[in-house]
């Protein structure tokens, strides 16, 4: 079976399809998994994917995030081939690769690009729930680092969107060592005075809140969002202790000190455009 790339237009469906902008696959109606209430295909459209009555944030494709943050028509794809290989052999990882194209559409659990947010160009990162739950394999690792060095050459801000299960497994070293190349690009990208804004979205967890993730000169998440290295249960079983309401949970990642904001998915744009503005470089006569 072959699989297409997807187009760089991001104007379109909530679900993407092989040829996002043109398509647009009718929604179907749920009940909110938070408060119950039965919400439509409308109701939803119209919310960019939030209970319009308890706020709770749905997962969306990282396609459908950007077409809500970058300006009309700016997006242009980056490193858009580059596709993981079953470097190691491990069972059954060509499948689940195989199986996460096909349901998300894309060739990787991160679409990288340079766009304009509010008239301002900028660097940014995306990454998709469906393919793998956004692990980090080493070309989720590589696009996002070569994504920082573009930024670090023009000079440019990046806004990073995270959702992920954390380091890809089935890569084994091959992942980890992801941790370190990306953080050493953040902090060159850093070191030449430039902004990085990151908004961790549920759920963001291992690796990628180890590395690239916590490292922004701005944090910000939506409500909600289960932020941490090793998951509730994992610390629950380990710890053989009940953990307090609302652990690990956005909310409380704040009360302690680790974000700096939470920000409703319908405010972002203009929130990050704003922050783009008063960090922006002031222009040499």
């Amino acid at each position: 079976m072959r699989f297409k790339k997807p187009a760089n237009i991001l104007e379109g469906a909530v679900r993407p399809a092989k040829s996002i902008g043109k398509e647009k696959r009718p929604l179907a109606a749920m009940i909110c998994p938070q408060c119950k209430k039965p919400l439509s295909a409308e109701e939803l459209q119209s919310n960019l994917q939030v209970c319009p009555y308890c706020r709770y944030h749905f997962r969306i494709p990282a396609r459908y995030r950007l077409a809500q943050i970058c300006d009309s028509g700016t997006f242009c794809e980056k490193d858009a081939g580059l596709t993981a290989k079953d470097i190691l052999a491990f069972p059954g990882y060509r499948q689940k690769l195989a199986a996460a194209r096909e349901t998300s559409c894309e060739e990787e659990a991160v679409i990288c690009g340079l766009c304009e947010i509010g008239g301002r160009k900028t660097a940014i990162f995306a990454m998709e729930p469906e393919f793998m739950m956004g692990s980090m394999g080493s070309v989720v690792g590589e696009k996002i680092t070569r994504l920082f060095e573009l930024a670090s050459a023009q000079r440019l801000p990046v806004i990073g969107f995270t959702v992920s299960g954390g380091a890809r497994m089935q890569e084994g070293i091959l992942s980890l060592m992801q941790m370190a190349k990306t953080s050493g690009a953040v902090q060159e990208h850093s070191a030449g005075g430039n902004l990085y804004l990151c908004v961790l979205t549920d759920p963001t967890t291992g690796g990628v809140t180890a590395s690239f993730a916590m490292e922004a000169d701005i944090l910000i998440a939506e409500p909600r969002a289960l932020i941490g290295f090793a998951g509730p249960r994992v610390i629950e079983q380990t710890t053989r202790k009940k953990l307090p309401e609302g652990f690990q949970r956005a909310e409380l990642v704040l009360e302690k000190g680790f974000l700096d904001d939470i920000v409703d998915r319908r405010r972002q744009k203009v929130y990050i455009s704003e922050l783009l503005r008063l960090h922006a470089r002031e222009v040499q006569a």
